[in-house]
């Protein structure tokens, strides 16, 4: 959802500024600056090309935050105008925090702001897709642009926010729970038969599905259908009809699915391996 959003600015020619948060990984994940740019590389940036997103061109900034020295400096203004009692009541940082953790919000500030220093043409608009779970981030980002305009002439930056997906199972979706999601990287045959075991909006028997209807607001399948696979309208409006009346079953409705799924992780497959030559060469 976020690359599609960020191919729509980039067709609008708009810069894009796409930080690898390895300094946050280390911080708070114990995770080595050479295993965050392997997963960067191999994940992130290849799977980003696959989509769509054309990182080759010149208005495109992709960097790793250990390696950004414009970075650093930033987020060392940003830092003299915030305070710790601020960040304890945003991130609930305690006195058992280790400092690199402290400064890892802060170094995403400047992620954000970076795009508005001289380097890049200077103070500009810039807009951030988050989740609304960030929000308070982003109100921080706000507050310390502004604490900076006397200094840089920084504008406040806007944001956008992508409600959350449901997970397969039902609930939210956990990197650390993998029947909960299904992930880019994951072969055609393993994403279809993920499908299979999501949760649906069906009702405890068919004859209650015929009498009552599908509860389709709460059916993981049809959010896949709206959100990733089927773009036509008309068609999502045809299958929610179906859904809510009765007429479509659910295990009908999870094999066409299913095959939707595996033709989509099929196409991608293909894509990524051109993607994955490409992206060895952006950072």
């Amino acid at each position: 959802m976020v690359v599609d959003q960020l191919i729509w600015y980039q067709q609008k020619g708009a810069m894009l500024s796409l930080p690898i948060a390895d300094l946050e990984s280390y911080a708070a994940r114990d995770m080595s600056f050479e295993k965050g740019k392997q997963i960067a590389v191999e994940e992130y940036l290849t799977n980003w090309i696959a989509l769509g997103l054309d990182l080759e061109r010149d208005n495109v900034n992709v960097y790793l935050q250990s390696q950004n020295k414009s970075l650093f400096d930033l987020e060392f203004k940003a830092s003299r105008k915030t305070n710790f009692s601020q960040l304890h009541a945003i991130y609930g940082f305690d006195n058992s925090t280790n400092i690199a953790h402290v400064q890892a919000p802060l170094m995403q500030v400047a992620d954000i702001l970076l795009p508005q220093i001289e380097e890049f043409g200077g103070p500009k608009k810039v807009v951030v897709p988050v989740g609304v779970d960030q929000d308070p981030h982003i109100r921080l980002t706000r507050d310390i642009a502004h604490r900076l305009n006397d200094e840089l002439g920084f504008l406040q930056p806007a944001s956008t926010y992508h409600r959350f997906l449901t997970g397969l199972t039902g609930d939210k979706m956990s990197s650390s729970k993998p029947n909960t999601a299904i992930y880019l990287n994951e072969e055609p045959e393993v994403a279809a038969k993920k499908v299979k075991t999501a949760k649906t909006g069906g009702r405890e028997s068919l004859k209650e599905q015929e009498e009552l209807g599908g509860e389709v607001d709460k059916c993981v399948i049809y959010e896949m259908l709206v959100y990733h696979l089927i773009d036509d309208d008309n068609e999502l409006d045809k299958i929610r009809k179906e859904c809510l009346s009765g007429q479509l079953r659910c295990g009908d409705c999870k094999a066409r699915t299913s095959e939707l799924m595996k033709e989509y992780f099929e196409e991608l497959k293909d894509k990524q391996v051109e993607a994955s030559e490409i992206a060895q060469t952006i950072l």
